[in-house]
């Protein structure tokens, strides 16, 4: 959830950046590669400072977007409690912060390659703006993203350091695998550990090798148009 999370929002974030000028466009360019410096263990402290339920950002939550999502959805019988730290939607706050920069970083300089050109001339041609994206932009941005994405759930799968203090590590709810890996190892199951750690290896080859399928495919299309 968090990979496509940041391959939506990284995208356009991207765009943004690279095409429109605004005040204050220098400072998000550079607060996009915070993840990048800061220690992980450093992240995660203040990711759960922040949501925590006394937090700043935990405690609006809890206040008011809480109450206004359970009106909301509560006729369908969901229920949001409000929390954010030590429940899963930590553990996904904490590998959006880390994985975005991924995205934004990749997808950057091809923006920047894109002349304006082609999208003037697909709009000379009667195409919407819409049509324009979908058919013009999105194709060459295709491999780029998808490569960003790539990164960004290869940098999920594996994270530690930013998802173990927000995470709570509550059993069977709030567990991540590579917490499970260092329990097994303390507890000197190494054949656990190697079970957890082979099947993390398996899942991500299988989607990194489906990503890359994808982007000879995306490559071969764009060369045939």
């Amino acid at each position: 959830m968090a990979a496509v999370f940041n391959l939506v929002f990284g995208v356009a974030l991207a765009w943004v950046l690279s095409r429109y000028d605004f005040p204050g466009r220098r400072i998000v360019d550079a607060v996009v590669d915070l993840p990048f410096a800061l220690p992980t263990a450093v992240a995660g402290i203040a990711l759960t400072t922040l949501y925590a339920p006394n937090g700043v950002f935990g405690a609006f939550v809890k206040n008011h977007l809480a109450p206004a999502a359970n009106s909301v959805f509560g006729v369908f019988g969901i229920e949001f409690s409000g929390k954010i730290a030590y429940t899963q939607w930590g553990i996904l706050i904490a590998l959006i912060f880390v994985g975005l920069p991924f995205v934004v970083r990749t997808v950057q300089p091809v923006i920047g390659e894109i002349e304006r050109e082609v999208e003037e001339a697909s709009a000379t041609l009667g195409a919407t703006r819409a049509y324009t994206l979908r058919r013009v932009v999105l194709p060459m941005l295709a491999p780029a993203a998808l490569t960003g994405f790539a990164l960004s759930l290869a940098r999920a799968v594996g994270e530690y350091g930013s998802v173990i203090f927000i995470a709570g590590n509550i059993p069977m709810k709030t567990e991540i695998a590579p917490l499970l890996i260092v329990i097994r190892l303390e507890e000197f199951d190494y054949g656990g550990a190697s079970a957890i750690g082979i099947a993390m290896l398996a899942i991500s080859f299988s989607m990194l090798l489906a990503i890359n399928l994808i982007q000879i495919w995306s490559r071969r299309r764009i060369g045939n148009v």
